[in-house]
């Protein structure tokens, strides 16, 4: 398996895709960041065409178990966030 792209990579990908400077590429790549966090955060989704739906679900109280003791305890409800991927880009690593 290949070994992700860090940040730095892909701001420099983004800037010679767009065209322009690093600095430009970096604040771009930011204010989406910001955008999806405070859109899926707020208990909406976000929709990148081609890529995936980025939401929020929120999971019930359930019963756990701690592996090293062995104790079964309840924990509290909470929310996780989660991506469904779409359908063109699973084809596009498939096919």
């Amino acid at each position: 398996m290949a070994k992700p792209m860090t940040k730095t990579q892909l701001v420099a990908a983004l800037a010679e895709e767009m065209g322009s400077d690093k600095k430009t590429a970096s604040a771009a790549l930011d204010a989406v960041c910001a955008l999806i966090t405070r859109e899926v955060s707020g208990g909406g989704a976000v929709t990148l065409p081609g890529v995936g739906k980025i939401y929020c679900r929120e999971r019930p109280e359930r019963q756990v178990r701690n592996p090293a003791t062995g104790e079964t305890f309840t924990k509290a409800a909470d929310k996780v966030v989660k991506m469904t991927i779409a359908k063109a880009l699973k084809d596009s690593v498939n096919g």
